[in-house]
């Protein structure tokens, strides 16, 4: 029972780990001034218009996507995943911590910026494989993703792409809306896009510790 008990303790740890590391990757990312992931790429315009800052308007966000699941599952909605509130909170406040933090990285030159883009992307993707790993909850931005699948029938990777790119798409609209042009997307988001899910999957064949962290079957 009390390996059972710390086992379950280790997975939570590294979830909620998991979580803090995603947001430095996205604050990395950010900050090479490619454009942001595309999950926070609205927040990201949004919070370059108004007075609040990146991590307020993914809180915000979250919430909305959490509300949508209850709205979308119904009683299907475990209670548990209530706990995708305090993960939002934390997710949120990390963001803008892990932004002050890198207060000092500022990089101008293009090859400069690809790295900071690049270990971004890393960072993100060791992140999403530790926090995914434990399998104990679902952020809210992958559970508003899983209850679309859920309610429509279409496969979650099939969701989960045109789920992403409405919100780049809503995020490039408000760009031209507020700025006249791109603010906050380019090339960094596209290539976020296109890369952290294939780093994830190299992380999970080649890190072994991950496979501690999973469920017993």
């Amino acid at each position: 029972m009390r390996e059972k008990r710390g086992k379950t303790a280790l997975r939570w740890a590294a979830f909620t780990a998991g979580v803090v590391i995603n947001s430095f990757g996205i604050a990395f990312i950010t900050k090479a001034a490619l454009g942001t992931s595309p999950i926070s790429s609205l927040p990201y315009v949004l919070s370059l218009r108004f007075p609040l800052s990146l991590g307020g308007f993914t809180f915000i966000m979250n919430l909305l996507f959490v509300a949508a699941q209850f709205a979308l599952l119904g009683r299907e909605m475990k209670p548990i995943q209530l706990l995708q509130l305090a993960v939002n909170a934390v997710f949120s406040l990390a963001i803008d911590l892990s932004m002050a933090l890198l207060g000092w990285l500022e990089p101008v030159s293009l090859p400069a910026r690809l790295v900071s883009l690049l270990g971004g992307c890393v960072i993100l993707a060791f992140g999403l494989a530790v926090e995914v790993a434990p399998n104990v909850l679902v952020v809210p931005g992958e559970g508003i993703v899983r209850a679309l699948a859920r309610r429509t029938g279409l496969r979650f990777g099939s969701v989960k792409v045109a789920f992403d790119v409405t919100l780049m798409l809503i995020a490039a609209a408000l760009s031209f809306l507020f700025f006249g042009q791109l603010n906050g997307l380019g090339a960094g988001t596209v290539v976020s896009a296109l890369i952290v899910g294939r780093i994830v999957n190299l992380f999970n064949r080649r890190l072994r510790f991950l496979d501690k962290l999973r469920p017993e079957q």
